[in-house]
């Protein structure tokens, strides 16, 4: 009777959820992010009541928020969830984070909401990733309030801070990465938060579905210079 070798079990890399730390001492603080810290920390002596801070994905902006709700007794609302019935409640606390606010579905909302706020002296934070000047606003005076708040914008990172964010994405992954493929890493990949995140999570599926540490050479492997 013939018999076959049984292969060994695949390791199968689990999609499980894995948070990050929005806690103050956990922001990574560099050049790339020291003006819109500094918006927060120097809260309430803002230039405005409301303010809106703009970077691009995965830069800060939500810890950042997270930071200022904490500080300020803030409420957080997305902003596809603004309604004109509901302002009053959101605004109860004299202080809101309207999260990604060029995605604003009902203007009249968005417009209540701002003179609102003016009116009892409460404050706003808005977050996106455009300026105000790019939101697609149809109506005239929502777009002219908007204009005069003012924007304060994350930039890209430099070296030091691309390594740093790596190194943070890993821990929140309970992830260990020697040195050397933090390194590999941060000069194999854009240049953006967004990119980090997405090579810290490739690397630990990838090393979790071969059963591999996530070494110098698995990354290598994964993240190769264009031919």
């Amino acid at each position: 009777m013939a018999t076959h070798a049984i292969s060994p079990p695949r390791q199968l890399a689990l999609a499980l959820p894995h948070a990050e730390s929005l806690a103050r001492e956990d922001f990574l603080s560099g050049p790339s992010n020291a003006d819109a810290m500094a918006l927060i920390d120097c809260w309430p002596d803002w230039p405005a009541n409301a303010v809106v801070l703009v970077g691009p994905e995965g830069s800060g902006k939500t810890h950042l928020a997270t930071i200022w709700a904490a500080a300020a007794g803030a409420r957080v609302i997305s902003a596809h969830a603004l309604d004109e019935g509901g302002l009053r409640s959101a605004l109860a606390t004299g202080a809101l984070v309207v999260e990604n606010a060029a995605a604003a579905a009902d203007e009249r909302a968005l417009f209540h909401l701002i003179n609102l706020a003016r009116d009892e002296n409460a404050y706003l934070l808005f977050t996106a990733r455009t300026a105000p000047s790019a939101w697609p606003v149809a109506i005239a005076d929502v777009a002219s309030r908007l204009r005069a708040m003012p924007v304060v914008t994350l930039q890209a990172p430099d070296d030091a801070m691309l390594r740093a964010v790596i190194v943070k994405l890993a821990a929140d992954r309970q992830l260990k990465l020697e040195e050397n493929v933090v390194s590999y890493l941060s000069t194999h990949i854009e240049r953006s938060f967004a990119a980090a995140r997405s090579a810290v999570i490739a690397l630990d599926n990838e090393a979790l579905r071969l059963n591999r540490p996530p070494s110098r050479a698995l990354a290598a492997d994964m993240f190769r210079d264009p031919p």
